[in-house]
């Protein structure tokens, strides 16, 4: 009888240790993968120019004018909401920006992509006189431009946990003059 008695107590530490073990590795699991906080991505998914207009005669300076739409995409890997503030996309000609618009605050959900579309104005008239590579390139019949935006925000994990995140973007594309379609985007 007495023997029995110790054999039971050490089957009730064995099974109070597996337990331990078991909620350790639980856990464990849970901190590594849903409590690990990943920054969102922001990219272009498609963009269409709306409207171009382009001069390159003798006597003037080459210019364009143009409207593109945009569809930006903020792709939220996280197990929470991730809320981003009001924030700009900028287009950039040879390093010159001439062309803004502006993101609305707003909400990605847990695991979700958003999509937004966005109407960008762009003009060379933002550009200074100097710029000699605008007119090759305009009669090369490929506008090369960039782009970048940055989403700043909150990730809120389990409506306890808010850790500040910031998506950044950063795109390039040449604007097909002869058919008024983009071509080669590229986003980091």
């Amino acid at each position: 009888m007495k023997g029995e008695g110790k054999r039971n107590n050490a089957k009730c530490v064995a099974y109070v240790a597996a337990f331990i073990v078991f909620q350790t590795a639980i856990i464990l699991v849970f901190a590594l993968t849903v409590m690990r906080i990943k920054t969102p991505k922001v990219r272009f998914g498609t963009v269409a120019v709306e409207s171009f207009n382009s001069g390159s005669s003798s006597s003037s300076s080459p210019s364009f004018d143009m409207k593109l739409v945009a569809q930006v995409t903020v792709k939220n890997t996280n197990f929470g909401h991730f809320k981003y503030e009001n924030s700009t996309v900028t287009i950039f000609y040879g390093g010159m920006p001439v062309g803004e618009a502006a993101v609305e605050k707003g909400r990605a959900r847990a695991r979700q992509t958003k999509k937004f579309n966005i109407n960008i104005d762009i003009s060379s008239s933002r550009l200074s006189s100097s710029n000699s590579n605008l007119g090759n390139d305009i009669n090369s019949g490929v506008l090369p431009l960039s782009s970048q935006a940055k989403l700043s925000g909150k990730v809120h994990l389990l409506k306890v946990i808010k850790k500040k995140k910031s998506g950044e973007m950063s795109c390039t594309m040449g604007i097909n003059l002869a058919t008024r379609a983009v071509q080669d985007l590229k986003c980091k």
